[in-house]
């Protein structure tokens, strides 16, 4: 999270209504480091120590929100090797029914840590050219920033800091947008997750370098909300998970969405047609 007036704002905001949710009035200065930590538990550890160092309070040896809870997450499901929990998924970075961009926070604790140093220095560098007015510069910076895969964005009037990560979901194939029913299948994803946070359980990367995963927005898994509605097709090549292949089963009964076609074209065969013809697919 970028340093701004708008960001001591919300921590100050923050501080306060942890103030007044305590329990009980604070009395030494561990427990005002504890209460400080819990309120600002989601910027970076760096920001956090310089914000006690700053008031003179001890540094918590672990966060205060998990020192007084026996809570231990649950392990992640076979074969997901990480998370992401993203910022709000802009509509026009939803490519297709099964792949788009998302952003995650750099204050995200996954994230944090690996951070190039270069990047650092452009977000100082570029804030610094903002406040000699020197926006040539300053947008110069912010596509070197782009184009390292890294993002400013604000969101209620504040900076943020997030790296680009490019989304394939995992297990489902979707007509190509210049196929029949693509434009259809991929407004049915937009609903489903444009302007929203969601979360991904993410597998490895394909060929292109798309992070493969899982997508939960809302509460809903999203392939599942797909295939159900005939949106998309179980990738059975990649993927055998037997409940993808009953989802699609129920949507070509009801004959909901692309099987509504008597004999939809698959997108893998297109793809392969458009490959023989030498043109370009991905």
């Amino acid at each position: 999270m970028l340093w701004s007036s708008n960001s001591h704002n919300t921590r100050y905001r923050n501080i306060l209504e942890a103030y007044k949710n305590s329990s009980s009035p604070l009395k030494t200065p561990a427990e005002a480091a504890k209460l400080v930590a819990t309120a600002l538990s989601r910027i970076q550890r760096a920001d956090l120590e310089g914000i006690l160092a700053f008031y003179n309070l001890p540094i918590p040896l672990v966060p205060a929100a998990s020192a007084s809870s026996d809570h231990h997450p649950s392990p992640l499901p076979e074969g997901v090797q990480f998370v992401l929990n993203t910022l709000p998924v802009h509509n026009k970075c939803i490519g297709d029914g099964d792949g788009f961009s998302a952003y995650v926070e750099t204050a995200d604790p996954r994230e944090s840590a690996n951070v190039p140093t270069e990047v650092h220095e452009m977000v100082i560098k570029r804030a610094q050219a903002r406040t000699d007015r020197d926006y040539q510069k300053a947008d110069a910076l912010l596509r070197s920033l782009n184009k390292a895969g890294y993002k400013i964005i604000t969101i209620s009037g504040e900076e943020i800091l997030a790296r680009k990560y490019r989304i394939r979901m995992r297990g489902v194939d979707v007509p190509e947008l210049k196929m029949a029913n693509g434009n259809e299948s991929k407004n049915a994803l937009v609903k489903l997750i444009g302007g929203k946070r969601v979360t991904i359980y993410v597998y490895g990367q394909d060929q292109f370098g798309r992070y493969v995963g899982d997508i939960y927005c809302d509460g809903v898994f999203i392939q599942e909300k797909m295939l159900k509605n005939g949106h998309v097709w179980h990738f059975k090549t990649y993927d055998k998970r037997p409940e993808f292949a009953q989802w699609e089963r129920e949507a070509r009964a009801s004959r909901r969405g692309l099987f509504a076609s008597e004999n939809p074209e698959k997108p893998w065969d297109w793809r392969r047609d458009q490959r023989n013809a030498n043109i370009q697919v991905y």
